[in-house]
């Protein structure tokens, strides 16, 4: 499976590459993550549960990064097991661009499944991709730039790990 698309996210580009290397914050974005350990060094470990057509199943997996040029783009390389429902693996290059609300985020993503998820198709198996790569964007932005911003404080706290790994 192949997909590409572009999301606009309300934040600089230094933020958006920041957020994608934070586990707290990947566990908080990825839909159905459990826990996301790691770091980008030495990679991740995550595990997600998800239910894709009739199969559900909770995937453990490692990922690991590449090609890290901070605030332009990186490389995204995993793999995942999923007991009987099988397995999935691939990687996505993601690129960061300045823009005039904040950050174009633009990616590509090469994939295989294997197992029972195989033979659902690839009809459901790119829709629930799709899903899953909005879902993932729709809650990066919220984490990033929360709904209802005239709460200070709360948006405060939402951004207090980006300052964490800045000194920003």
């Amino acid at each position: 499976m192949q997909m590409s698309d572009q999301k606009e996210i309300a934040a600089p580009p230094a933020e958006v590459y920041a957020a994608l290397l934070t586990p707290e914050v990947l566990k908080a974005c990825v839909p159905g993550a459990t826990e996301v350990t790691g770091s980008p060094e030495e990679g991740f470990e995550a595990s997600v549960t998800q239910k894709v057509g009739p199969v559900k199943a909770t995937f453990k997996g490692q990922v690991t990064l590449s090609d890290l040029v901070p605030g332009e783009k990186l490389t995204i390389t995993g793999e995942g097991k999923g007991g009987a429902a099988g397995f999935a693996k691939g990687g996505a290059v993601v690129t960061l661009a300045p823009s005039e609300t904040g950050t174009l985020l633009s990616y590509d993503v090469e994939a295989k499944v294997g197992g029972k998820l195989a033979q659902l198709g690839s009809r459901i198996i790119d829709g629930f991709a799709k899903k899953m790569a909005d879902q993932f964007f729709v809650n990066l932005q919220t984490h990033l730039a929360p709904e209802g911003a005239g709460d200070e404080e709360a948006a405060a706290e939402k951004k207090g790990w980006f300052k964490k790994i800045t000194g920003a």
